[in-house]
């Protein structure tokens, strides 16, 4: 993990805005947050509360909705706090009041974890705020937890497929490279200004080679046809030229034949229904799809890891699979 120990004095604000009080906590052992704004509808206070009853805990993951960073720092100095999860619009702007970074954080240029850590000697052995991202291992896990072993052993060495851009697309650019040994990431977008900017911060970082823009269904049809497909767009009827154009080479894509079979699809997008265009078509091409809900799960499960310092086999998984399960479809499009 790279110091860098964060500035933990945020700026003066000139909002006036009013963030809300810190809420009560003297009858729990430990607690956690999430840092955003709105997050009234998240529903992953669901899945830390289902890890915690499995395990006994008296702990509790407290939704707390703020636009002030300020406000959100300073729970983070309370003795029972174990760490937080970060949303928009902080995921980025929280990395200058971080004390450490992961690889994963400093790689993808976003924190969505906070967690504790002791400084080491000479730094007066303070706490240390550490920042990570988890939602690379939440892609990650996705994957390979609903595909067997034989395809996601044929996705290294061979290329993947983004769909989208911004934040997310950095994240599954990291774990198609990373984790999964993808040796090309094709990045498909309606915005070539966007994919050149995920191309030129993620070789900036480390981890562009490899990576570059298919525009248009000629090229599609030129290139070897991906073996594992992240998909991080809304679930919108394309109506513009270059929308279009970016549905055309996705069919494209997930049309070709490849040797050994097709491979998995993972769809980010579950809002409003899980059931996406892209998801449908997908799976009548024969691919094997994967509901974005199971990237939220994994990426939460990793959370918890960090916080409780326990593997993940030893976190109730299935509890936490079986809870969602029961979920109708319109509720997990809320997570």
């Amino acid at each position: 993990m790279s110091q860098h120990l964060g500035n933990h004095e945020p700026p003066p604000d000139t909002d006036p805005y009013t963030p809300p009080p810190a809420p009560s906590i003297s009858h729990l052992d430990r607690v956690a947050y999430l840092f955003g704004y709105p997050i009234a509808h998240s529903l992953s206070p669901l899945l830390h509360s289902t890890v915690y009853s499995g395990l006994n805990l008296n702990y509790e993951y407290i939704l707390y909705e703020s636009k002030s960073i300020e406000s959100c720092l300073a729970l983070t100095t309370h003795p029972k706090f174990y760490g937080a999860a970060v949303t928009m619009p902080h995921k980025v702007a929280i990395i200058p009041f971080l004390d450490v970074l992961t690889p994963e954080a400093e790689a993808i240029g976003a924190v969505n974890t906070i967690f504790l850590s002791t400084a080491p000697p000479g730094i007066h052995g303070r706490r240390l705020l550490c920042g990570t991202n988890t939602d690379c291992i939440g892609i990650r896990e996705a994957i390979l937890q609903n595909t067997s072993p034989s395809v996601s052993s044929a996705m290294r060495g061979q290329p993947g497929m983004v769909v989208g851009g911004g934040g997310t697309c950095r994240a599954a650019v990291y774990a198609l490279k990373h984790f999964l040994g993808c040796s090309d990431v094709y990045l498909v977008n309606r915005d070539p200004v966007e994919i050149r900017d995920v191309i030129d911060y993620c070789t900036a970082k480390g981890f562009g080679s490899g990576l570059r823009e298919v525009a248009s269904v000629a090229e599609a049809r030129a290139l070897p046809g991906p073996r594992v497909v992240v998909s991080a767009i809304p679930d919108l009827a394309p109506r513009s030229e270059a929308e279009l154009r970016t549905r055309a080479v996705v069919e494209v894509m997930l049309g070709k034949q490849l040797a050994g079979g097709k491979g998995c699809l993972l769809d980010m997008c579950y809002h409003p229904n899980p059931d996406t265009a892209i998801s449908r078509l997908a799976g009548e091409s024969g691919w094997r799809v994967i509901g974005g809900v199971e990237a939220m799960i994994w990426q939460g499960l990793e959370q918890d890891k960090i916080w409780l310092r326990r593997r993940v086999s030893t976190l109730p998984v299935e509890e936490v699979e079986r809870v969602f399960a029961s979920k109708e479809p319109k509720e997990k499009a809320r997570l």
